[in-house]
């Protein structure tokens, strides 16, 4: 059979079956498994099982539950109560600055956790309410938590980059420095864009009155709530990109600081710790079919010949490497509206790595434009995560066309800053060549 046909064989059968409803995982494994028996026989289970084999061997893979335990333990901190009641007296007096400030605590959820949905069901059960109580208008300050939510998957640590790093054979730490320059990019082109409307029409982000406004000591002394955040940011990533610490060990050092933060809050539990472990375990037994069916599909699909018909394929989009690059990008774009980001990885990821290498694009660069893109498939519609994290949160005159329509300038933002770091590539790599020379 052709390598044409069983292309078209192959894709067809992923398509159908997710058509259906069956688990992504469960479909790019057992596909792929079929095909590969097809095309190798019983070789083809022994290569699979040395690639898993080398895949649990990696100390990075222990990462994953560490920054996941992390998170859930900082969100059931109490640390965005004290966070949020320091941006309000800091920023309350500005127009649009509770979304701004929103924004900046986001900014400072994402480098404690690795995951989207902690900033933005935590923002939208405890910022939302106090902004629509100050007559914020509604798809401003539900954008704002939406978009900001996205960035923890973004600024490091981020356990998408840890699977991106596992899967591409790239290292963690070189993409945790690049995620840095543009997770602040974007924090300040999202800022910018609130500031600039809001001075526009004032009307919808309106200033706190004077006597609500916080005094030089109130403001002083609620400082001391970004004191543990920082902390634990500056223990993890410092000894990541100081070369103290793996990313693994600086996770476990993470989870200490995450726990001292929960105790000093007097949040920490049996019951917490309880809850924390099942939810990580949980995650964890998923990454690890996720990672099956990613070696299974790869395999299969190098097997089959696939790699080198896309390639060639490829090779007549116009525009040569810039009008290849465009094309993969618009299409994780479509795929992010349907598809959730760990899926899109393990479809899209063995068939865009080989075009990324072959045109000269460098691999952790072009995992930062995918991290955005994926960023971005978390807050559009119609099966974007944060837009239902964000409605289970949300008070009930919030209705799902709000947050439908609340992300659309949010989306142009964000895409703006796609298109600065394909300009300007050194916000992205500056960092990584400085700390890894």
């Amino acid at each position: 059979m052709s390598v044409e046909l069983l292309t078209i064989l192959f894709f067809g059968s992923l398509l159908l079956f997710l058509m259906l409803g069956t688990p992504l995982a469960f479909v790019l494994g057992g596909v792929s498994v079929v095909f590969l028996y097809f095309e190798m026989g019983p070789l083809g289970f022994y290569l699979l099982a040395s690639k898993m084999w080398e895949t649990m061997q990696s100390p990075t893979l222990m990462a994953i539950p560490l920054f996941v335990f992390m998170a859930i333990l900082l969100e059931k901190s109490g640390v965005a109560n004290d966070l949020y009641d320091m941006m309000h007296q800091w920023w309350g007096g500005l127009r649009g600055g509770l979304a701004i400030g929103t924004v900046l605590i986001c900014v400072i959820f994402a480098a404690m956790s690795g995951i989207s949905g902690a900033a933005v069901v935590t923002m939208g059960t405890i910022a939302l309410p106090k902004m629509l109580e100050r007559g914020y208008d509604k798809k401003l300050a539900l954008g704002a938590i939406n978009a900001g939510g996205g960035w923890g998957i973004l600024i490091p640590p981020s356990i998408l980059m840890v699977l991106y790093a596992l899967l591409t054979e790239v290292s963690v730490g070189r993409l945790f420095a690049a995620g840095v320059g543009p997770g602040l990019t974007l924090f300040v082109l999202v800022s910018i864009y609130i500031g600039v409307r809001c001075w526009l029409q004032p009307e919808l982000g309106p200033a706190l009155p004077l006597e609500e406004r916080a005094n030089w000591s109130q403001k002083l002394s609620s400082l001391k709530a970004v004191i543990l955040p920082i902390l634990i940011v500056t223990i993890v990533l410092g000894a990541i990109f100081g070369g103290f610490a793996t990313p693994t060990e600086a996770a476990a050092i993470g989870v200490f600081g995450a726990m001292a933060a929960t105790l000093v809050n007097g949040q920490l539990s049996w019951k917490v710790i309880h809850e924390a472990s099942i939810a990580t375990l949980k995650l964890t037994a998923l990454v690890m079919w996720i990672l099956f069916a990613a070696h299974a599909f790869s395999t299969a699909y190098t097997a089959l010949g696939a790699q080198s018909l896309i390639v060639d394929v490829m090779s007549y989009i116009p525009g040569g490497r810039w009008g290849a690059l465009f094309f993969m990008l618009t299409v994780l774009f479509f795929f992010g509206m349907v598809l959730d980001p760990v899926g899109i990885m393990l479809i899209t990821l063995p068939v865009f790595l080989p075009i990324v290498r072959e045109a000269g694009f460098d691999p952790i660069w072009f995992g930062i434009l995918f991290i955005i893109m994926m960023e971005v498939g978390y807050m559009t519609p119609p099966f974007g995560f944060n837009l239902f994290y964000l409605k289970g949160v949300a008070p009930p005159e919030v209705t799902m066309g709000d947050i439908y329509a609340s992300v659309f300038p949010y989306v142009v933002v964000t895409l703006v800053g796609v298109l600065l770091i394909v300009l300007f590539p050194p916000i992205a790599t500056f960092l990584p060549e400085y700390f890894y020379q």
